[in-house]
């Protein structure tokens, strides 16, 4: 296993086929998602024609504050879901 793939799979909500999706995206350590973000992680993979809904946005968000993602607050998950969808209706995804 991979260094950074471990480091991924130690966060919270993320499993091997979260981190293999995150991979694909260039995201391979805790770092590169904290810098990107949860929305822009979570486009960039719907941009490559992955079908994730928003549970790995939320879990995304989850990962890096520690939190299992069905325990964010509803306002934070509202906030992140309404900015993905603005910037996947800009680009003609939804």
């Amino acid at each position: 296993m991979h260094t950074n793939q471990s480091e991924l799979l130690q966060l919270k909500n993320l499993g091997l086929a979260s981190v293999n999706i995150l991979h694909s995206v260039g995201i391979r350590s805790r770092d590169d998602l904290h810098r990107v973000g949860p929305v822009e992680a979570f486009i960039s993979i719907r941009s490559r024609g992955i079908n994730a809904s928003r549970v790995l946005l939320y879990a995304l968000q989850g990962a890096l504050l520690d939190v299992h993602w069905n325990d964010l607050d509803p306002d934070l998950k509202a906030r992140l879901a309404s900015e993905a969808d603005r910037h996947l209706s800009s680009m003609g995804r939804r």
